[in-house]
């Protein structure tokens, strides 16, 4: 096809579409959190009651609870179940389960906590017999193995195992040069057509053949193996634009004949077989996105008319004698499910299946589909239509591409294709990646074992394809991964979701139910959806992992609301990269939803209440559309109640979904129904520990199914009294989850922890769960009628200060941080039109005012940052209620000065703008933040670009925001590199405004001599956040400037002289005399022997508790945070307590610390994960050869070293350190080993964050940043700790107190790459090849090798008894020039990468 309009169709769909996707390139991901959501009263089919919870002004109406009057009390049991679990019921009980984790004493089995005051064992109900499992025998478990079917499949797959196959090239890049005009696609047959029909390419199939086979052939020739019909557009959506959907199976029918011609003869003359390839386009259309930015909900095509376009042209494809059907540049996933849709339809009811092939198309280098799928996300989508290949193409070229295939590559058990453009669209749409190039890229491909297919996409030709084949040729094709996943369920929204064995319970989101929400219910009724959607999203921001929609209401059309609201939610990615659970007892309103959602979901549910044929069918329909099934424990005979009936049912569901309908068990999820019990009718009474029982024996007997479950229900007869609800929900999911309760519909917010449960209630409800009491129900009544009333809280008399007048009541709630009245108050100023008749001057009055006093109290040291954070917040909360007050104005001005033929200028009531950014390749925001915090408390308009932020993108924000100053911050060394690429840009562009250089790398030597010199406007280095106010308003204030610049001039003139003197100054040893020097170290090789460590290799530690490493928490930096620091002698944790002036807030940060440590160690905020590995290695000269663990001969990688030359080093006495000293020599004949690790604790900090920033709220977002990064330093010291104690085991009779493990006491070292003693960053690529790090642990390094998450930490372990820290200093030109030749890297690379350790001045050449 022409390649323009290929490329128009996936980026060009109508523009006003993709306007409404731009805004999800840059959405936040939020991490799923493994901890209980708010959940529904989930209604389902023989659901004993439906129930509304508590955002219900009143109770919709429901079925009445039957009568009765409780059996008369017995005495109350004072024990509990044999296996009473011993911790929170979030614990997750996997017996089967092998995790690495860091070592633990098991020996000691907790008892119940005394304040139970329980001694003995409540008895269980006899054991169910446990069935034998079903057997699965031929049932593939691997979720995303391929289709391989008979014949040509089977002969494909047997050829791709040998050699790289090869695809053709752009069908519409040959026709363009063909030139032809209307006349040529017209043709004499429709030469009076009504329509142009220039530019239908599909066309030329019937007016010009020849061409069509031609460029066929000429494909095959240059070494195609497959060419793709010319039926790109051939469907009746696309040529309805021609007037042509008549002729859509004519089209299709004829192109694959002619395809087939080609490939007949070529494989005739040459004797290698061609296959055609039916190419199945995405349309101009889709399912996903409106073309309507008024309407987000409206599509202009729906599920069904799709798959009846594609069925036509399937049927075109399959009749003209095609081999291969190719779904195509996929840039919604809905339109391939339809696709994929109708192509399973055809195969079931008439053809016999070919091959399948899907491929998608990535969009930008976000990685996502123009949908906003992730590609993984896009893998899972379309996995069950099995397709033999699953790769990408179009829209990108090679360079562009290769992240998102090597993705694919990595989760597929498909065999992988690839066909880029020939590169990026240039100006005028054409394509200039020549043969040589494109194909020397796909080249690179091949050689990392990423391709099973390759070939080219717009832009490519003949040419093209035959240097691609050329270069492919002999390289082996990737070889398919085996057991990926296995017995894991795939969901997906726009992100992936992975469920098995190693997941936490999984929290289901139920508020989005008309029959269990009144207030949702009520939105949905009354139309206001808008609304509705944030009903979603704040359960997703909650943690919710999937969200249940469920439209069954009798007073709405229920098909209609479910499209409608799942269509909104594709417009919400905050909601949409969750999976959906599409819930209705009407199946009808179930395939409404299914179509709506182009993403992987489950359906809620099925079951053989109406037979085995109705359930076969609707299970069917559910699979074609990729769905995961709930089914209920509920037959032809009624709803189960116990154990064994309820295993018999799901039994004999599970049998017919995987022998009749083919169904991958992974995909089955079992409701065993959760019934009331304690309502006082004996038959009720042990619906708990039935619900249990079956649990157990479903996991037990059922391969790879799941089990969830609806909570609510269970106490229903307590509705009223939450407390007593509460417990019972909170008992029974602790047992519930241990039993093997995967997932479920609960509401988490008000669970409380199990052992926080008062000790008779949790006894009370621990007979009801375990039905061991006959008079429990009016027990647990008693109960609830003893607490009535106790739960209602006093409500405390208002402050003092809330009598003051409005602007002293402003000022007091900014000055003391307080928000709680800020909007009211700000309000009431608002409305005071004498005082302030518009809404700017309450900004200029009470609260600049306001904020002019903590500005004071802080330049003063009377207030300290942590304290003006939390003025900060208060401040923007109340702009921000007057920002649409004051557009609204402004509007209405600028209206009435146009009226008047006034130029109109925007005013702005800030002192200046400063544009703030951590540079590219740097992830630590930290100091930026507290500046920005700062700056904008004195009235300064901040825009902060957040971190990795390109020099282009500072510096056209700089201009677009007619910025006053720009602010650069960065951590790591190689930051300093860019501050200076950007200094270079701005003096490039001729910028004439100040730019300030922050962060902890950062200094004023270097600002002076490296960056100010590159521009010939103020350049200042503002050593931190409480001297940037001073620097900005000299900067700004004309009567200041000038004097202020020279003084800065004139110091950084002294500066550099001063350097420049100093690198004279200093003396280096030449290399060699260096090395010679280091010989005279004892190391005592000759009766040295090395610890053989306990566990080599690699271990990997996620999801690590972060409550083990709050003892090993370092304080000192926390405090250095928030820019407290005590005085001499009391400087350190905890003396600065003592300290008179910043101890007492010391001691507040140091509170709120601990409540916030506590919250994110119970919910599970963040996310700790390691790796950790141990090598045989030996030192060959200043390196260190990591040797391969089973054979010590083999060298699987190098550490380079750097050694110490200053010459002063030499004469004090010292020696010329190098990190390679502490590793026996090979010389020695000696097996050494060296450690190396990385961690982190900055799992789920950017989701906090981003959460805390929507609330205003910067004192938190720096609160959680700075415990992040203590966590995991925590996590290092802790790590090191079991190293050398057992994994290593060269000390393991070590025992420290914390402050001796910071004050480092212990044998061994950890130095970092990137620090004094090995300052090259580059070696941590290294480590992340020996550790697979990223794979292993989601650490990645940046361009610039900073870690991200932020809060990481690596480094290297030496053993040695004799190693220590050192700091390799300054080094000269001759150790560079060596360094450089070692590592096979350019000497200008190396200097770059070590700029600020070299005792010479690389420019100076």
């Amino acid at each position: 096809m022409h390649p323009s309009l290929r490329l128009g169709l996936v980026v060009g769909v109508p523009v006003i579409t993709i306007l409404v996707v731009v805004s999800w390139r840059f959405y936040r991901k939020w991490r799923r959190r493994p901890t209980f959501t708010p959940s529904k009263d989930e209604v389902k089919e023989g659901s004993q009651i439906t129930e509304h919870t508590k955002d219900s002004e009143e109770p919709l109406p429901m079925q009445e609870i039957p009568t009765f009057k409780p059996p008369k009390s017995e005495s109350l049991p004072n024990s509990l179940p044999e296996d009473k679990p011993k911790n929170h019921f979030q614990y997750v009980d996997h017996s089967n389960d092998v995790k690495e984790s860091l070592p633990m004493d098991e020996s000691k089995e907790e008892e119940p906590a005394a304040s139970h005051e329980l001694s003995k064992v409540i008895p269980k109900p006899s054991s169910v017999p446990v069935p034998a499992k079903v057997k699965t025998d031929g049932i593939k478990f691997c979720p995303t193995y391929p289709k391989i079917t008979d014949g040509v499949g089977v002969l494909l797959a047997e050829e791709m195992e040998k050699r790289i196959m090869i695809l053709d090239g752009a069908m519409g890049t040959m026709i363009q040069t063909y030139k032809f005009e209307e006349a040529d696609f017209r043709g004499e047959e429709f030469k009076d057509h009504p329509k142009p029909l220039k530019g239908d390419n599909d066309l030329l199939s019937l007016t010009n053949p020849e061409v069509i086979y031609e460029i066929h052939k000429s494909y095959l020739d240059a070494g195609a193996d497959f060419t793709e019909t010319n039926t790109f557009n051939g469907t009746a959506i696309a040529q309805s634009d021609y007037g042509m959907e008549h002729l859509v199976y004519r089209m299709n029918k004829t192109s694959a004949e002619i395809a087939n011609r080609a490939c007949a003869d070529v494989t005739k003359s040459t004797g290698i077989r061609r296959f055609s390839i039916g190419a199945i386009g995405p349309t101009n259309r889709t399912l996903s996105l409106s073309p309507s930015v008024e309407k987000p909900e409206y599509r202009n095509i729906t599920f069904d008319e799709l798959v009846r376009a594609y069925g036509e042209q399937v049927r075109g494809l399959l009749d003209g004698g095609i081999e291969i059907l190719m779904v195509e540049t996929i840039f919604d996933t809905a339109n391939a499910k339809a696709a994929l849709y109708a192509i399973d339809e055809l195969f079931e009811s008439k053809y016999t299946p070919v091959p399948v092939f899907v491929s998608g198309t990535i969009v930008d280098k976000s990685g996502r589909t123009l949908s906003g799928q992730t590609t993984d996300a896009f893998m899972i989508s379309v996995t069950h239509a099995q397709p033999m290949c699953l790769g990408l193409n179009c829209a990108l070229g090679a360079l562009e591409m290769h992240p998102f295939i090597t993705s694919i590559s990595r989760v597929t058990e498909a065999f992988v294709l690839c066909y880029p453009n020939a590169g990026l669209p240039n100006a005028m749409g054409g394509y200039d990646e020549t043969p040589e190039i494109m194909s020397a890229k796909l080249k690179s491909f091949a050689e990392e074992g990423l391709l099973n297919i390759v070939g080219g996409c717009c832009g490519s030709t003949p040419a093209h394809i035959k240097a691609i084949a050329e270069a492919v040729k002999g390289i082996p094709p990737r070889v398919r991964p085996t057991n990926l996943f296995i017995d894991s369920l795939l969901l997906a929204g726009l992100e992936p979701m992975k469920v098995n064995k190693y997941s936490n319970f999984v929290n289901i989101g139920e508020r989005c139910n008309v029959a269990g929400s009144k207030k949702f219910c009520r939105l949905i009724v009354s139309d206001q959806y808008e609304q509705a959607l944030q009903v979603a999203k704040l359960q997703v921001e909650n943690g919710a992992q999937i969200l249940d929609i469920n439209m069954d209401e009798g007073m709405l059309d229920s098909t209609a609301a479910m499209t409608k609201f799942v269509n909104l939610i594709s417009s919400e990615p905050d909601i949409a990269k969750v999976p959906l659970c599409i819930d209705s007892s009407k199946f009808e309103v179930v395939e409404a939803g299914l179509k709506a959602t182009q993403a992987r979901c489950i359906v809620n549910s099925i079951s053989l209440k109406e037979g085995e044929e109705d359930f076969l069918e609707k299970a069917r329909i559910i699979k074609r559309h990729g769905a995961a099934v709930v089914v209920m424990a509920f037959d032809e005979v009624g709803q189960a109640t116990g154990a064994t009936r309820k295993l018999e049912i799901c039994q004999r569901s599970y049998q017919l979904l995987i022998e009749k309908a083919n169904f991958n068990p992974n995909d089955i999820i079992f409701d065993p129904n959760i019934l009331t019990i304690a309502t006082g009718i004996d038959e009720h009474s042990s619906y708990g520990v039935e619900y249990i029982n079956a649990t157990k024996l479903i996991k037990n007997c059922l391969p790879g199914a799941r089990v969830s479950g609806g909570l609510s229900n269970l106490s229903f007869a307590f509705r009223g009294n939450e407390i007593v609800r509460e417990a019972m929900h909170s008992v029974f999911l602790y047992h519930a989850i241990k039993a093997g309760m995967d997932m479920g519909i609960v509401n988490a917010g008000n669970l409380p922890v199990y052992d926080d449960i008062p000790s008779v209630l949790l006894q009370l409800c621990e007979s009801a769960v375990w039905n061991v009491d006959s008079n429990i129900t009016e027990k647990l009544l008693d109960y609830a009628q003893s607490i009535k009333g106790t739960a209602t809280k006093s409500q405390s008399s208002e402050e003092e200060w809330r009598s003051y007048d409005t602007e002293q009541r402003l000022e007091h709630s900014l000055v003391k941080g307080i928000d709680k009245y800020v909007i009211e108050d700000t309000e009431e100023a608002r409305q005071d039109k004498s005082k302030y008749p518009r809404p700017l001057n309450v900004i200029e009055g009470p609260l600049m005012k306001g904020m002019s006093i903590v500005g004071d109290l802080f330049g003063s040291g009377k207030m300290f940052l942590p304290q003006v954070i939390k003025s900060a917040r208060v401040m923007k909360k109340a702009v921000s209620h007057l920002v649409p007050f004051m557009e609204k104005e402004k509007e209405e001005n600028i209206a009435r000065m146009q009226e008047q033929g006034i130029d109109v200028e925007e005013e702005d009531y800030h002192l200046g703008t400063i544009v703030l950014a951590t540079v590219k390749g740097d992830v630590h925001d930290i100091g930026k933040n507290i500046v920005g915090v700062v700056l904008g408390c004195n009235n300064y308009k901040v825009v902060d670009l957040g971190v990795m932020t390109p020099c282009d993108k500072i510096l056209n924000t700089a201009i677009e925001e007619k910025a006053d100053i720009v602010g650069l911050s960065g951590l790591i060394t190689p930051s300093l590199e860019e501050m200076i690429h950007v200094a270079k840009e701005m003096e490039r562009r001729k910028m004439n405004i100040p730019l300030l250089i922050g962060g902890a790398t950062t200094s004023k030597t270097h600002t002076a001599v490296k960056i100010a010199p590159q521009y010939t406007k103020p350049c200042v280095h503002v050593l931190d956040a409480s001297k940037s106010v001073v620097v900005v308003s000299a900067l700004l204030d004309d009567s200041k400037m000038k004097e202020f610049f020279d003084e800065v001039v004139e110091e950084y003139e002294d500066i550099c002289d001063d350097y420049y003197q100093s690198l004279k100054n200093h003396k280096s040893l030449p290399l060699e005399k260096a090395r010679s020097k280091a010989k005279l170290l004892q190391f005592h090789w000759d009766t040295y022997k090395p610890v053989v460590p306990k566990k080599l290799g690699i271990t990997v530690l996620n999801d690590y508790d972060l409550a083990k490493l709050i003892p090993y928490i370092d304080w000192k930096p926390f405090f250095d945070v928030w820019q407290l620091r005590g005085k001499y002698p009391n400087r350190g944790y905890p003396k600065i307590f003592n300290d008179t002036e910043v101890g007492p807030q010391a001691r507040k940060e140091f509170d709120a610390a601990q409540e916030m440590l506590k919250m994110i160690v119970e919910k599970r905020l963040l996310k700790a994960n390691g790796v950790v590995a141990l090598f045989p290695a030996c030192a060959d000269g200043d390196d260190i050869r990591v040797l391969d663990v089973d054979d010590h001969s083999k060298v699987v990688d190098t550490l380079y070293g750097l050694r110490q030359q200053a010459e002063r080093q030499v004469e004090q006495g010292g020696t010329t350190l190098c990190i390679s000293d502490f590793v026996a020599p090979k010389s020695t004949g000696i097996v050494d080993y060296i450690g190396m690790f990385a961690v982190s604790a900055g799992f789920g900090s950017a989701e906090l964050c981003n959460k805390y920033k929507e609330e205003l709220d910067d004192y938190n977002v720096i609160m959680v940043k700075a415990l992040a990064d203590r966590l995991a330093e925590a996590f290092a010291e802790a790590l090191h700790e079991i190293v050398r104690k057992d994994y290593w085991g060269y000390n393991d009779e070590e025992s420290f107190a914390t402050d001796d493990l910071l004050q480092i006491k212990y044998q061994g070292i950890r130095p970092a790459p990137g620090y004094p003693s090995q300052p090259d960053h580059t070696e941590k690529c290294t480590m992340w090849r020996l550790m697979n790090v990223e794979e292993h642990t989601g650490i990645k390094l940046t361009e610039s090798l900073a870690m991200d998450p932020p809060a990481s930490v690596s480094a290297l372990y030496f053993s040695h008894p004799s190693s220590s820290y050192f700091a390799v200093g300054k080094i000269a030109k001759d150790q560079v020039v060596d360094y450089a030749k070692r590592k096979s890297e350019s000497v200008a690379n190396v200097e770059k990468w070590l700029a600020s350790s070299l005792s010479y001045d690389p420019e100076a050449r």
